[in-house]
């Protein structure tokens, strides 16, 4: 093996590492953005639970009346 193809397998080997760290973190990254829009979406969820009824409703009821 002679110089050039030595170098040139080692700077194969260092691309593939990097390439591979690069999707680490895009992963990660990912899945840190997939979680935050859970995270909002039941936020508002919870949130909104009752944004679909009528005025009054959920309020004390007054038994005595």
């Amino acid at each position: 093996m002679d110089m050039s193809s030595l170098a040139s397998s080692i700077l194969a080997t260092q691309a593939g590492g990097t390439q591979s760290n690069v999707a680490a973190m895009m992963i990660r990254s990912n899945a840190a953005a997939e979680r935050s829009t859970v995270l909002t979406l039941l936020g508002a969820a919870q949130q909104s639970s009752q944004a679909n009824l009528a005025a009054g409703v959920g309020r004390n009821l007054d038994v005595m009346a």
